[in-house]
């Protein structure tokens, strides 16, 4: 098995767009939520949600679409992207400027690309609208590739030239997850040397406001506290757009490159609740079993975590279950070892790319040696008693981080990342 490094990280969120801001953000506890209509002022609900700064992909037609580096891109390129492509391609590029990846290096066979994405459900509904309209005579040439599900790794394959392993993921909340344990599959088992994990949402009315419908989002208008996992007042989650990348290689491609390793991705888990379609197994069943098979598959005791990178979203029900299984693994047993925490109070939740996002989090806080903290948090929910809960980004050397998520059906998914 060849040991997986990643050498280069990229953020296009509402906490910055940059390591650099990112890293900021993490460290004053700064959030990046706002309240508004996102079907337009004084149109339908406001929600408090994340935006990225930079970036107006609001029009339906992308040639009024601003963003980082976009006047130096092909507008036929840009026609077939989805809302949310601007945001994975900042991403990818500011990951390989970090890797010190070339085209060149993107165009090897033995460089692949994994995509997380459901797709644009806004894309979606303005073309079929507009065939309709048309009596169903005419549609845009691009309408299939920047709509559907795998319209990331369709494009971006493209435009980088990719020939070796190239596949979407679409699980939910554990899309772009699923899609770091594949990729990581991919080097461990010699198929890869270097992988390109890549996660982007919408961010707009049709991506978000449907969750009104299950009850999920906060009603609370104030962004300074409507998301707040762990808290006894959470009452829903804060969503966002946005985008990060990852690259992952093998320790001996970045050694023979010159790549410098910011942590190390020794292995992961997965497994599903087979309880609800929507709701978690109260007691956590099916993320405690990703847990276990994350640190059977590495080697790793329970105790030895320094941090864990909770997927908590602040909702009742998730937060909980999430709990449950953290204090059936010994996490609430007095010692108070492990730190627990969520960046969705800092970020929001980026729904199918939040996973890959936390990952980048945890390679960046690995590196810079801090512990996030939990932010908003001020009165513990007495089902998290005895779990390590900071309330403010510490300083702390990282040696083991896991990173959770849990999305629809029952999906868990576990990453275990280490100091290289």
């Amino acid at each position: 098995m060849n040991r997986v490094v990643i050498t280069g990280i990229g953020f296009a969120t509402s906490i910055g767009v940059g390591k650099a801001e990112v890293l900021s953000s993490l460290r004053e506890m700064r959030h990046g939520f706002s309240y508004r209509h996102l079907a337009g002022e004084g149109t339908g609900p406001g929600i408090v949600c994340g935006s990225v700064d930079g970036f107006d992909v609001e029009d339906d037609d992308s040639r009024f679409w601003n963003f980082p580096g976009a006047e130096e891109l092909d507008p036929g390129f840009v026609r077939g992207l989805p809302p949310q492509g601007p945001y994975a391609l900042v991403s990818v590029e500011e990951a390989m400027k970090q890797a010190g990846l070339s085209r060149d290096d993107l165009g090897n066979p033995a460089t692949g690309l994994f995509c997380a994405s459901i797709g644009s459900p806004r894309n979606l509904r303005f073309h079929l609208n507009k065939m309709a309209a048309a009596d169903w005579q005419r549609v845009d040439p691009k309408a299939v590739v920047s709509s559907i599900a795998g319209t990331l790794n369709f494009n971006l394959a493209a435009h980088y030239g990719i020939t070796g392993a190239n596949c979407s993921f679409v699980s939910a909340c554990t899309s772009s997850s699923h899609a770091l344990g594949f990729a990581f599959d991919e080097i461990a088992l010699g198929r890869q040397e270097i992988m390109i994990v890549v996660g982007a949402q919408d961010g707009n009315a049709d991506d978000l406001l449907p969750f009104l419908g299950m009850r999920a989002l906060s009603s609370n208008p104030d962004p300074s506290t409507a998301s707040r996992p762990f808290d006894r007042h959470r009452d829903g989650f804060v969503p966002t757009g946005g985008g990060a990348a990852l690259i992952l290689e093998s320790e001996s491609s970045a050694t023979r490159r010159g790549g410098t390793p910011l942590a190390e991705m020794l292995g992961w888990g997965q497994a599903s609740d087979g309880y609800h379609v929507a709701a978690p197994h109260p007691e956590g069943r099916g993320i405690r079993s990703a847990i276990e098979r994350c640190l059977a598959a590495t080697d790793v005791s329970a105790n030895c975590i320094d941090w864990i990178s909770a997927h908590a979203t602040s909702t009742e029900a998730g937060d909980r279950a999430e709990a449950s299984a953290l204090r059936s693994l010994g996490y609430a047993n007095g010692e108070g070892r492990t730190f627990i925490s969520s960046t969705k109070g800092l970020t929001g939740h980026g729904l199918s790319y939040s996973g890959v996002l936390e990952a980048a989090i945890c390679a960046l806080s690995i590196r810079e040696g801090i512990v996030p903290g939990n932010a908003a948090l001020e009165d513990p929910d007495e089902a998290f008693d005895g779990l390590r809960l900071p309330t403010r980004t510490e300083n702390h050397p990282l040696h083991l981080v896991l990173n959770n998520s849990s999305g629809f059906g029952g999906t868990n998914v576990c990453h275990l990342f280490s100091r290289p």
